[in-house]
């Protein structure tokens, strides 16, 4: 079982950075963020696994960075240049593959999920 505690969020005006941060209890392969915007499906925004691969959701890349503390063994998502569309409840995931996949079948632990909201 691992747990997952997340942090961060909160509000800012598009153009805008945030950081998200996963602290995870219990061993990790793959990390990930996902989304879900309210009457939409949770979408894959950025996965990493143990050799630190990265995968980004197009709608993401260049703007978001996403990157592991090992000694802290915390996730972390750094959002730059933040856009109104990507207002949604972002959430930390974890799983056992070694893949970065951006799939919500490849993770079986979630955290609580975050609120974002980005004003124009």
């Amino acid at each position: 079982q691992v747990q997952l505690v997340e942090a961060g969020g909160g509000s800012v005006q598009a153009g805008g950075s945030l950081r998200l941060s996963c602290a995870a209890g219990g061993v990790t392969y793959r990390m990930a963020w996902f989304r879900q915007a309210p009457g939409k499906a949770r979408e894959g925004v950025a996965a990493i696994n143990r050799d630190s691969s990265t995968n980004y959701a197009d709608s993401v890349k260049g703007r978001f960075t996403i990157y592991k503390d090992n000694a802290k063994n915390t996730l972390y998502l750094q959002m730059n240049s933040l856009k109104p569309e990507d207002t949604a409840l972002y959430y930390c995931a974890a799983g056992n593959g070694y893949s970065a996949t951006l799939l919500t079948n490849g993770y079986a632990y979630w955290g609580q999920g975050n609120q974002v909201h980005v004003s124009s």
